[in-house]
Order: C-alpha cells, then structure tokens, then sequence
C-alpha cells in the first residue's frame, strides 16, 4: 500500500468555479492541507472571489473574509487583532491573494502587516497576470510575455519590463518566515505551510500557479509546467529562516528553459536570441541563489 505522505482532510469542496487545470485552485487545496480547519482566509478581488464565493455560496471548509484588493494585508492584521482579543491564538489568519493584489495594488499593505509585524501568513498565488479580468499585465509578468495589454503585433514584442521580484521586497521586511512554494512539488509545498503555520510573526509564501487561459497551454499540463519551471531554474524552490537561505529542491544540473517556454503560447514570439537572454538571466540568478545560500549557512 502507497504511503500517505499528504494530510487525508479535504478542506475544499467540489462544486468551485476555477478552470481545469487551475494552478490557483491546486495551491488553495493544498494550503489548507498544510494548516487545518483553525483557520480563517482573508481573499481580495481575484480569481478566488469568483472560483469560491460567489454569494451565497463558498466551497472551502473555512471561514473567507472577502476584502478589496488592495488590502489584504491590512485586512490580516485587523483578523489578527480581533482574533487575539477573543482569546483565538490558534488561529490561522491567512491572506490569499493573486500577484497583482499583492506586487502591485496591495503592495502597500503587504508592506504595513509585515513592518507591523502581525502574526498571520500571507499567500501570494502568482499566475503572472491579472487573469479574472482578462489577462491583462501585471508587476509579476515576465519580460516578453504576451497579455491583453502587451501584445505581439507590430512593433509590440510582449511585456518589455522584467518580472518584479516579489521574495527581494519581502525578505527586506524581515519577516519570520519566506519561501517559495509550487504545487507541483506537494510535499515541499505542504511541509513549508506547515513550517509557516507553526511559527510566529509575518509569514509569506510565493506560490508559482500555472494559468492554462492566461498562459495559453493545454490544462492537462499544469503539473508538468510547474515542475519545468522549477527545474529549468526559472522558479526556484527555497525557504529563507533567521536570514539563512535553503534552497529545497536541487536536481543536478538545470533543464533548459527553452522546454518551459515552447510549452506556453504567451512565448510562441520568441526568437532564439530571447531564449538564450532568459537563459542567461535564470543562470545569473541561480548562482546568486547559491551564493546566498552558501553565505548564510
């Protein structure tokens, strides 16, 4: 008999709204995995509102608090306050918000909960763009990338600024606890939900969620582009504890990001010369992340 290495409860039920193959949907399934039912979910205007909570309805086994989209963060530490006033210290206060009500909009309230220092984790689910609008750009969509908003005609080549680099901005907060986490490696993933949910203090996770509409591929793939994007070294898999770096998944050496690119349809423009230039910047920041890793051990 196979080994259960993933908690059995179901804290999401059947009956939800998201797309097959939904990067965001595997993510929330697997989180609440990772903490139990002693928690409370704080969700802004994104995909979730509508995947969940579309009144009078909510398919997770949880208690949801729908907020604005820009602030959840400040959303979390009124739950937090309230909660410590009612005497619920076991209870998991959880934001979980899409990557543009995080890096963009909500930016500055993710900032305020982790300079306040409230003790709740805040779940950044990064499909890399504002998917339930429309696919349109958002701060964490790649350099080259087709949106709505960045298309390829003419002399448009996708988006042509760089991902913004969302772990950099929260790890200069200090906070408790930050990694990165893909649902396509449950284990890491609910052993870091679960390291984040016993600690204390601001915590975050940046969770790669493939977006089949959004990133134009087959929803039957999901798995296989999350762990591409791992391997090829474009979403690398690491936690950061007491400064210290770890990185938790290291596979010999990196795939190509050629295979992860070709697979999505946002990419299809790409000439060999962009290939070899994203090539070249996953490299740059893979040795990086070795380095910190190896400084601070």
């Amino acid at each position: 008999m196979a080994k259960l290495t993933l908690p059995a409860q179901e804290l999401m039920y059947s009956g939800h709204a998201a797309c097959p193959g939904c990067g965001p949907a595997l993510t929330m399934r697997l989180v609440l995995k990772g903490l139990g039912p002693r928690t409370v979910v704080s969700i802004p205007a994104c995909c979730w509102t509508v995947i969940a909570t579309p009144y009078p309805t909510n398919a997770l086994g949880v208690s949801v608090l729908d907020n604005p989209i820009e602030a959840t963060g400040a959303s979390l530490s009124g739950l937090r306050a309230a909660a410590d006033a009612l005497g619920y210290k076991d209870l998991n206060v959880v934001g979980f918000a899409g990557d543009g009500g995080t890096a963009d909009i909500g930016l500055q309230a993710l900032s305020g909960m982790l300079e306040r220092r409230t003790n709740a984790i805040y779940v950044m689910y990064d499909n890399e763009g504002y998917m339930n609008t429309g696919v349109q750009r958002s701060g964490a969509t790649p350099l080259g990338a087709w949106t709505t908003t960045t298309p390829v005609e003419g002399s448009s080549r996708g988006k042509p600024e760089s991902k913004k680099d969302i772990m950099s901005i929260v790890l200069a907060h200090r906070p408790t606890y930050a990694a990165t986490i893909n649902p396509a490696f449950p284990e890491d993933f609910v052993r870091k939900v679960e390291k984040a949910r016993d600690l204390t203090g601001p915590r975050f996770l940046d969770a790669l969620t493939p977006c089949p509409p959004g990133w134009k591929y087959s929803s039957e793939q999901s798995i296989e582009l999350g762990r591409l994007a791992t391997d090829s070294g474009v979403f690398p898999l690491y936690e950061v504890e007491d400064g210290k770096y770890h990185i938790t998944r290291k596979g010999g050496a990196l795939k190509p990001v050629d295979d992860y690119l070709r697979a999505q349809g946002r990419f299809h423009h790409f000439t060999p010369e962009d290939v070899q230039a994203v090539q070249a910047e996953v490299r740059r920041a893979w040795e990086h992340l070795l380095l910190l890793e190896k400084e601070t051990a």
